[in-house]
């Protein structure tokens, strides 16, 4: 499996325990979860994708979590201000943390993943 592609499934599935974490957080929210979960799941499969894409063209673990841990939390923070800015209570760090968090998980996994049929895993 290709490493974008990895990071795409793993970030999309990561991104569910992202959004759950909601109801640990900040349980007033309990109410919107599926939407909660929804984007979070969205966000999770865009990072997941970008860092894949970043994992094939550097091969270097310690950079791939960098890039991982600052997508993460990049698009956490995006998601926190468009809420600050709708008007809506904003969760910064109740976002921001489970979403370097993913960013950090899903760099690791995809800089040691080794794609079938390629160089490296040769």
């Amino acid at each position: 499996m290709k490493k974008p592609v990895f990071g795409l499934l793993l970030g999309g599935f990561l991104g569910i325990f992202d959004g759950l974490s909601a109801l640990v957080s900040a349980p007033e929210t309990a109410p919107q979860i599926a939407g909660i979960v929804f984007g979070s799941t969205i966000k999770g499969i865009l990072a997941g994708a970008l860092i894949g894409w970043y994992a094939r063209k550097k091969d270097s673990l310690v950079a791939g979590v960098i890039f991982g841990g600052a997508v993460g939390l990049f698009l956490a923070f995006l998601v926190s201000y468009m809420q600050k800015m709708s008007g809506q209570p904003a969760y910064y760090w109740q976002i921001m943390l489970p979403g370097a968090i993913l960013g950090l998980i899903v760099g690791y996994a995809t800089q040691r993943h080794r794609e079938r049929g390629s160089a490296t895993a040769r």
